[in-house]
Protein backbone atom coordinates (compact mmCIF):
# COMPACT_ATOMS: atom_id res chain seq x y z
CA UNK A 1 0.00 0.00 0.00
CA UNK A 2 1.37 3.30 -0.98
CA UNK A 3 1.13 6.57 0.87
CA UNK A 4 -1.52 7.88 -1.52
CA UNK A 5 -3.68 4.81 -1.00
CA UNK A 6 -3.26 5.16 2.75
CA UNK A 7 -4.27 8.86 2.59
CA UNK A 8 -7.36 8.08 0.49
CA UNK A 9 -8.36 5.25 2.82
CA UNK A 10 -7.82 7.44 5.86
CA UNK A 11 -9.82 10.30 4.28
CA UNK A 12 -12.67 7.90 3.42
CA UNK A 13 -12.63 6.55 6.97
CA UNK A 14 -12.70 10.06 8.42
CA UNK A 15 -15.55 11.03 6.07
CA UNK A 16 -17.51 7.93 7.10
CA UNK A 17 -16.99 8.77 10.79
CA UNK A 18 -18.00 12.40 10.10
CA UNK A 19 -21.13 11.27 8.27
CA UNK A 20 -21.98 8.87 11.09
CA UNK A 21 -21.57 11.68 13.64
CA UNK A 22 -23.69 13.95 11.44
CA UNK A 23 -26.37 11.27 11.23
CA UNK A 24 -26.36 10.85 15.02
CA UNK A 25 -26.68 14.63 15.50
CA UNK A 26 -29.48 14.86 12.95
CA UNK A 27 -31.35 11.94 14.59
CA UNK A 28 -31.11 13.69 17.95
CA UNK A 29 -32.33 16.97 16.43
CA UNK A 30 -35.21 15.06 14.84
CA UNK A 31 -36.11 13.52 18.22
CA UNK A 32 -35.95 16.95 19.86
CA UNK A 33 -38.20 18.35 17.15
CA UNK A 34 -40.72 15.54 17.74
CA UNK A 35 -40.75 16.32 21.46
CA UNK A 36 -41.06 20.04 20.72
CA UNK A 37 -43.97 19.40 18.33
CA UNK A 38 -45.71 17.38 21.05
CA UNK A 39 -45.22 20.19 23.56
CA UNK A 40 -46.50 22.77 21.09
CA UNK A 41 -49.58 20.66 20.39
CA UNK A 42 -50.15 20.24 24.14
CA UNK A 43 -49.80 24.01 24.59
CA UNK A 44 -52.29 24.63 21.78
CA UNK A 45 -54.76 22.20 23.36
CA UNK A 46 -54.46 24.02 26.69
CA UNK A 47 -54.69 27.51 25.26
CA UNK A 48 -57.60 27.02 22.85
CA UNK A 49 -60.24 26.99 25.63
CA UNK A 50 -58.54 29.96 27.29
CA UNK A 51 -58.55 31.91 24.03
CA UNK A 52 -62.21 31.04 23.44
CA UNK A 53 -63.06 32.21 26.96
CA UNK A 54 -61.03 35.37 26.43
CA UNK A 55 -62.88 36.09 23.18
CA UNK A 56 -66.23 35.52 24.90
CA UNK A 57 -65.36 37.78 27.83
CA UNK A 58 -64.03 40.42 25.43
CA UNK A 59 -67.30 40.29 23.53
CA UNK A 60 -69.26 40.61 26.78
CA UNK A 61 -67.07 43.52 27.86
CA UNK A 62 -67.60 45.21 24.50
CA UNK A 63 -71.37 44.78 24.87
CA UNK A 64 -71.22 46.18 28.42
CA UNK A 65 -69.18 49.17 27.26
CA UNK A 66 -71.62 49.82 24.40
CA UNK A 67 -74.55 49.63 26.82
CA UNK A 68 -72.79 51.94 29.26
CA UNK A 69 -72.00 54.36 26.44
CA UNK A 70 -75.63 54.47 25.32
CA UNK A 71 -76.78 54.90 28.94
CA UNK A 72 -74.26 57.70 29.39
CA UNK A 73 -75.48 59.42 26.23
CA UNK A 74 -79.09 59.12 27.44
CA UNK A 75 -78.09 60.45 30.87
CA UNK A 76 -76.29 63.33 29.19
CA UNK A 77 -79.47 64.21 27.28
CA UNK A 78 -81.53 64.01 30.49
CA UNK A 79 -79.00 66.16 32.31
CA UNK A 80 -79.07 68.71 29.48
CA UNK A 81 -82.87 68.79 29.66
CA UNK A 82 -82.74 69.24 33.44
CA UNK A 83 -80.27 72.11 33.05
CA UNK A 84 -82.50 73.76 30.45
CA UNK A 85 -85.54 73.39 32.71
CA UNK A 86 -83.58 74.75 35.67
CA UNK A 87 -82.47 77.77 33.66
CA UNK A 88 -86.03 78.35 32.43
CA UNK A 89 -87.44 78.12 35.96
CA UNK A 90 -84.71 80.39 37.28
CA UNK A 91 -85.45 82.94 34.56
CA UNK A 92 -89.20 82.80 35.16
CA UNK A 93 -88.68 83.06 38.93
CA UNK A 94 -86.54 86.13 38.45
CA UNK A 95 -89.11 87.62 36.06
CA UNK A 96 -91.95 86.90 38.51
CA UNK A 97 -89.99 88.41 41.37
CA UNK A 98 -89.33 91.56 39.38
CA UNK A 99 -92.93 91.75 38.14
CA UNK A 100 -94.64 91.08 41.48
CA UNK A 101 -92.25 92.53 44.06
CA UNK A 102 -93.19 96.19 43.62
CA UNK A 103 -97.01 95.66 43.68
CA UNK A 104 -96.75 93.26 46.64
CA UNK A 105 -94.63 95.73 48.61
CA UNK A 106 -97.09 98.51 47.79
CA UNK A 107 -100.06 96.34 48.79
CA UNK A 108 -98.36 95.41 52.09
CA UNK A 109 -97.62 99.08 52.78
CA UNK A 110 -101.21 100.01 51.95
CA UNK A 111 -102.55 97.30 54.28
CA UNK A 112 -100.27 98.41 57.12
CA UNK A 113 -101.26 102.06 56.62
CA UNK A 114 -104.95 101.19 56.48
CA UNK A 115 -104.61 99.18 59.70
CA UNK A 116 -102.96 102.09 61.49
CA UNK A 117 -105.55 104.52 60.22
CA UNK A 118 -108.37 102.21 61.36
CA UNK A 119 -106.85 101.97 64.84
CA UNK A 120 -106.43 105.69 65.04
CA UNK A 121 -110.06 106.23 64.03
CA UNK A 122 -111.19 103.79 66.71
CA UNK A 123 -109.24 105.72 69.28
CA UNK A 124 -106.54 103.27 70.04
CA UNK A 125 -102.94 104.30 70.17
CA UNK A 126 -100.90 103.44 67.15
CA UNK A 127 -98.02 101.18 67.96
CA UNK A 128 -95.65 100.05 65.33
CA UNK A 129 -95.92 96.33 65.02
CA UNK A 130 -92.85 94.28 64.61
CA UNK A 131 -93.70 91.16 62.77
CA UNK A 132 -91.64 88.26 63.98
CA UNK A 133 -91.54 84.84 62.46
CA UNK A 134 -93.55 82.24 64.33
CA UNK A 135 -91.50 80.14 66.69
CA UNK A 136 -91.31 76.46 65.78
CA UNK A 137 -93.46 74.10 67.77
CA UNK A 138 -91.08 72.60 70.31
CA UNK A 139 -93.39 69.76 71.22
CA UNK A 140 -92.89 68.11 67.83
CA UNK A 141 -89.12 68.03 68.11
Amino acid sequence: MTAGDLAVTLAALLCAIGFAALIVVLVRVLDSLKVLRGEVESLRNETRPLLAELRASTSEARDAVDTARSDLERFDRVLGSAEAISEAVEGSGRAARVAFSAPIIKAAGLAAGTRRAARRLRGRSVDIEIIRPAEPDRRRA
